[in-house]
Order: C-alpha cells, then sequence, then structure tokens
C-alpha cells in the first residue's frame, strides 16, 4: 500500500523536531547563564525563563524560521554585571547589543566564536582588560563599537583582517600602543580612536614598527 505525502512530512518533522530542540535548549541554557550573571532592577529579562524550551518566546530576542537565536536586544536596560563566555554558543547569533548598560569585567574571548556575528555593540560600559585578539574571527562583523569603556592594552593586529568591517569605534577608553593603518583600518579616521591618552599614531606603515609584543597594559 502506497504511503500518502502527508506521512512523509510528519515523519521528517519528528525527525527534526529533537534537532530543533536541541537547538533551543543549548541557546536558552547560553542565555540564562547570562541572566544569572546580571543584576536586572527593571526585570527587563522577567521572561527569561529556563522552564520553557524555547528562548525565541523571550522579550529581547529574536529568533530566525528555525528558531535560531539572531538577535539579543539589551542596549539601555539599566543591566550590570559581567558578559559570560556561554554567549559564544549563540551559533547563529548576528546582533549582540547591549550598549549604554553597566557592564563591568572582559569582553569574552569566546566571542570571537560568533561566525554570523554582523554587530557588537558594548559601548558606553564599564569592560575592562584587553580586546580579545579573537574577534579578528569574525568575517562577517560590519560594526564594532566598544567606545567609552575603561579597556587597555594594545589594538590586535589581528583585527585589520576584518574586511567586511564599516564602523569601528575604539574611542574613550584606555588603549596603549600605535594605532594600526593597514587592511580595513586604514579607511578609519582618528575620530575612532579619540581620547585614548596612551594610544599613539596612526602607525606609518613602513616607517615605524607596530608593536604586537605586548609592551603596554
Amino acid at each position: 500500500m502506497a504511503l500518502s505525502p502527508l506521512f512523509h512530512v510528519a515523519v521528517l518533522l519528528l525527525l527534526l523536531a529533537p534537532l530543533n530542540l536541541t537547538n533551543a535548549n543549548s541557546e536558552g541554557d547560553a542565555l540564562y547563564a547570562l541572566r544569572r550573571a546580571v543584576k536586572d532592577p527593571g526585570n527587563v529579562l522577567q521572561s527569561w525563563d529556563p522552564t520553557l524550551v524555547d528562548p525565541c518566546t523571550w522579550f529581547h530576542v529574536t529568533c530566525d524560521r528555525h528558531n535560531r537565536v539572531t538577535r539579543l536586544d539589551l542596549g539601555n536596560a539599566n543591566l550590570s554585571g559581567s558578559l559570560v563566555p556561554e554567549l559564544g554558543k549563540l551559533e547563529h547569533l548576528q546582533y549582540l547589543e547591549m550598549y549604554m548598560n553597566e557592564l563591568r569585567g572582559a569582553i569574552p574571548e569566546e566571542l570571537g566564536g560568533l561566525k554570523s556575528l554582523m554587530s557588537l555593540d558594548l559601548y558606553h560600559n564599564n569592560l575592562t582588560g584587553s580586546i580579545p585578539a579573537s574577534l579578528s574571527n569574525l568575517s562577517n562583523l560590519k560594526f564594532l563599537r566598544l567606545n567609552a569603556n575603561r579597556l587597555t592594552g594594545e589594538i590586535p593586529r589581528r583585527l585589520t583582517q576584518l574586511r567586511s568591517l564599516k564602523i569601528l569605534d575604539l574611542s574613550n577608553n584606555d588603549l596603549c600602543g600605535t594605532i594600526p593603518t593597514s587592511g580595513s583600518f586604514s579607511k578609519f579616521s582618528e575620530q575612532s580612536y579619540a581620547n585614548n591618552p596612551r594610544l599613539e599614531g596612526p602607525e606609518l606603515v613602513g616607517f615605524v614598527r607596530y608593536d604586537a609584543g605586548g609592551s603596554c597594559n
């Protein structure tokens, strides 16, 4: 007896369901790790309920048609606390918007694993430590705004490999060393680096050696 097309569709949906569930659980766990790491006096994360399988139902989270998290919009949300390495598990994330909060601590190296990321906006926080060189792995990144934090160290030379980068703002930090001007960095003006008193440059390619040895901190 021939099986109807509807039967085949039903079987396919049953086979795909565990995959979608696993993906949703993994991303939900990553987002809930962020919720645990921050203070949220305005209760903007109140809907982030770990007992719900699908984080796509949570406020400030956007997903694609496959229920994969693509946007996290938490700008100006009055959050304090720290970013968590679990954010690096959001493999399909395209926009990470957490600007104008009171976030502190380091930018996790794991954010360099967000291969789909197009916009990383962490400006106007209290982030410290260095800019992770792992961000150079974000080949789709168009907007990188880390201004108005307390970041230190040199600008990683590897970031000049970001060919898609259109907007860069590292101003109002405490970066040091010289300003790279090769690769994609050749198109950015000194305004991208303003108010970093210990930052020198721009680097004159062929005349001034860029010291990537971590001589400043």
